[in-house]
């Protein structure tokens, strides 16, 4: 399955791309009923089965697919939102294709229903439904039955996965080239279901040439720059990360720590308080701990260049001494991470941030700490990140089950396999972790938040239930070594 996301414009470029090249609209709508009709006829016994469809090209392929089921024998019953007659190009195609009755969209064509086909709208809808449509919406919720969608769930917004007044939750989803970022953002992704990517003949040169600039995250993205070791290397050239503690929130810090040596850094070091040195020691015995009592000597520590990479923010507690340590930071040649108390730290004023950042530099803010460092900004999580990166010029990762990783220059992922396990205390400092121990071994900014993402939902996967943030760490072992073979 390819991991480009297209947007609703970029999909329709696709489609005159492909018609410029030679493939009629009215092909383009026969394989796309076909792949839907196909997904019926995989996942369900034959049935009675509604048939929803709506006045534009979906609808058109709900023709399509009604056609073929009644062809293996299923009984159809067709409801159209509007008129035959004003149906239009490859819709008025495909209905020309129908030759059972046509009957107007209401609740009544549900009864005795054993599948739902939903082809009323596609991913295209710009307004919430309403009448008819919104009423059989909530019919079919109201009866629990199963439903297969055309594209999307008629509701859902393709390019946010956003709900326009009310959307059915469909069992599977036939979507077609690419998937929309409607299947990768909640609360889009939720109503998919599990989702079918159909190939319906448009070339992949047309991708190429349309550069999408959102992916679902994942090794296809980042995988071929992955920093496994090599045999000519050594610890130092493996990278060095530098963490600073807390004095009180100490296991923050200690947990990222280790989850950047899981990462492969080839040294960390931890800037302790004084007073905490030998429980950081004694804790992390893999770990470099010297003490830091002061802004001067956390910037002694940064003076050694070999320390390429700082994480700031986990359990360092908020306040100017942190924001002064940011900022030397920020003055050195490195990357690094900029995580939990630094968003307390600087709320409200990005600026100080903004003049020094740059995109080897992650900020991994949830939706509360970013609202403190970003404010309120307007849209969808892809749009908030992608404003949030053009305006600090670093890499943003916004935190959650839907978690977007967005460049200054506009490209931006989104993570899918992060499970609700991961909802604990100290997971978010071991992704921080995870992060600066990859950048650490020269893993650019982007990519090393991609990656960092990517293996915490894996490493939360394969712990399950009952996880911890303690297990973390100790389960980026088995999936680095899956991810090594598949590489």
């Amino acid at each position: 399955m390819a991991d480009e996301l297209l947007t609703v414009a970029e999909m329709g470029r696709a489609d005159r791309a492909a018609m410029a090249a030679g493939v009629p609209g009215p092909v383009l709508m026969e394989r796309a009923g076909a792949a839907v009709a196909a997904a019926a006829l995989a996942r369900w016994s034959p049935c009675p089965v509604a048939v929803l469809c709506g006045p534009g090209n979906n609808g058109g392929d709900g023709f399509v697919a009604a056609h073929l089921l009644a062809e293996r024998g299923w009984p159809v019953r067709l409801a159209l939102l509007g008129e035959v007659a004003a149906l239009r190009g490859d819709a008025a195609w495909a209905a020309s294709g129908w030759t059972a009755p046509v009957e107007r969209l209401e609740t009544g064509v549900l009864d005795g229903a054993g599948l739902v086909i939903d082809a009323l709208f596609g991913a295209g809808l710009s307004r919430p439904l309403d009448g008819p449509a919104a009423d059989i919406v909530g019919e079919i919720g109201r009866r629990a039955l199963p439903l297969l969608a055309v594209d999307v769930p008629s509701g859902v917004r393709g390019d946010d996965g956003a709900v326009l007044g009310c959307a059915p939750r469909a069992d599977l989803t036939v979507t077609f080239h690419r998937r929309k970022p409607a299947h990768v953002l909640l609360p889009g992704r939720l109503l998919c279901g599990e989702v079918v990517l159909a190939d319906i003949g448009i070339p992949d040169g047309v991708v190429e040439a349309i550069a999408p600039r959102t992916w679902e995250n994942g090794p296809r993205l980042w995988g071929a720059r992955y920093p496994w070791p090599r045999p000519e290397g050594h610890k130092y050239s493996r990278g060095h990360a530098l963490v600073l503690g807390g004095a009180v929130m100490t296991g923050a810090a200690r947990l990222a720590a280790r989850a950047a040596l899981r990462a492969g850094a080839g040294l960390v070091t931890i800037a302790a308080p004084p007073e905490t040195v030998t429980l950081y020691a004694l804790s992390l015995p893999s770990a470099i701990v010297l003490p830091a009592p002061d802004g001067a000597a956390f910037e002694a520590l940064l003076d050694d260049p070999r320390r390429n990479a700082v994480l700031l923010g986990p359990g360092a507690g908020p306040g100017e001494a942190l924001a002064t340590r940011v900022l030397a930071a920020l003055a050195r040649d490195r990357s690094g991470v900029l995580d939990a108390d630094v968003f307390t730290s600087f709320a409200g004023g990005l600026e100080p941030l903004a003049l020094r950042l740059h995109d080897r530099w992650v900020l991994t803010p949830h939706d509360g700490e970013f609202v403190r460092l970003f404010g309120p900004l307007p849209g969808s999580r892809l749009d908030r990140a992608r404003a949030a990166a053009r305006a600090c010029g670093a890499v943003v990762l916004l935190k959650g089950a839907d978690t977007v990783v967005a460049h200054p220059d506009g490209r931006a992922a989104v993570t899918t396999n992060a499970p609700p396990d991961l909802a604990t205390a100290g997971s978010g400092d071991v992704l921080a972790g995870l992060i600066v121990g990859l950048l650490a071994q020269g893993m650019d900014g982007f990519d090393a938040a991609c990656a960092g993402a990517w293996l915490h939902g894996e490493a939360g996967r394969a712990v399950g239930p009952g996880l911890i943030a303690e297990d973390l760490p100790e389960a980026l072992p088995a999936v680095l070594r899956r991810l090594k073979a598949d590489a």
